[in-house]
């Protein structure tokens, strides 16, 4: 335990300096909230088990909400934060609603086509922008005092939130709830016959993971100042699958640590190869399937002292 707290005291240190470190904060917040959508993901599928192919739909819807309530309404970020997150909580219930009756393929085909259905919402809603997005999202100032026009001042208000975002996921996995989760997760009828309501644990969760989520898309429309089609199109969902796997599902650190690998290489690769970056996306998932089937933090975790004694909390 001691050795974790070190090992986040350092990774928080490391957070902080990164922008004297010559690492441009835009960037560095463009990691930041890819990371907490990954985790939130992650929450759902590493520790219940459920596969969404939609998750999207809540990153995307919440960066629309956000925007447009900053740009048009006057919202104050915290205001314009907690609305995106908001509608995005409201959005996983109705979802949740419907698909978690299902399970296995037939529950990620019912998340995957309503979020076609919202990725054609805002395709032709007025106040969405259609294929222009939504542009101008102004940053505002937090609480009506502190202006966030600086980068480096947002980039450090980024950092909070989702280091406290981290947290609460860590706590909920800790928790008796998110023991619930893991034997759901490892043997659902076993789970009902001690007398859970695993339709109820497993709509909670699915809630918690569309919030999370949208807060990273609320957090990513205040940072680069726009909302658009991407953030709810398909392979936004793709892409944040991808960072799970490669990082290592189950594990806390482990959709961390994919995203700022996925995101950063096509930052870094885009320039270079152009749209070849998808094959090298495409290469990088094949090889973590054949050689990395943990994830990069289940694969170094293993071969750590100690680790036969502990588990990564991974689905079998």
């Amino acid at each position: 335990m001691t050795a974790r707290i070190v090992a986040f005291a350092a990774v928080v240190a490391l957070g902080i300096a990164a922008p004297f470190l010559g690492l441009y904060p835009v960037l560095l917040m463009k990691l930041l909230c890819f990371a907490l959508f990954a985790c939130a993901f992650n929450l759902l599928i590493g520790f219940v088990g459920l596969l969404s192919f939609g998750h999207a739909m809540f990153f995307g819807s919440a960066a629309y909400a956000a925007g447009y309530g900053m740009k048009v309404w006057g919202l104050t970020p915290e205001l314009g934060l907690l609305f995106g997150t908001a509608v995005a909580a409201g959005l996983g219930f109705v979802v949740g609603l419907l698909a978690i009756r299902r399970q296995g393929i037939y529950f990620a085909m019912i998340t995957m086509a309503l979020a076609q259905m919202v990725y054609f919402v805002a395709l032709q809603a007025p106040f969405t922008g259609g294929e222009d997005g939504l542009q101008g999202v102004p940053r505002g100032a937090l609480l009506g005092l502190l202006p966030l026009q600086s980068d480096l001042t947002l980039y450090y208000l980024v950092l909070g939130i989702v280091v406290s975002a981290w947290l609460l996921i860590a706590r909920i996995v800790h928790s008796p709830f998110g023991q619930i989760l893991k034997a759901i997760r490892e043997n659902e009828p076993r789970t009902i016959s001690l007398g859970y309501d695993t339709d109820r644990f497993k709509l909670l969760a699915f809630v918690l993971s569309a919030a999370l989520a949208g807060l990273a898309g609320a957090l990513k429309a205040l940072v680069l100042g726009f909302a658009t089609l991407s953030d709810v199109y398909w392979g936004t969902s793709g892409s944040v699958i991808l960072m799970s796997l490669v990082g290592g599902i189950g594990t806390l650190s482990g959709p961390v640590v994919g995203a700022f690998v996925i995101t950063g290489l096509e930052n870094v690769l885009a320039d270079r190869v152009g749209s070849w970056v998808t094959v090298v996306l495409g290469v990088i998932f094949v090889l973590s399937v054949l050689l990395f089937r943990q994830g990069l933090v289940g694969t170094l975790r293993h071969f750590l002292p100690g680790a036969s004694r502990r588990r990564t909390g991974a689905p079998a």
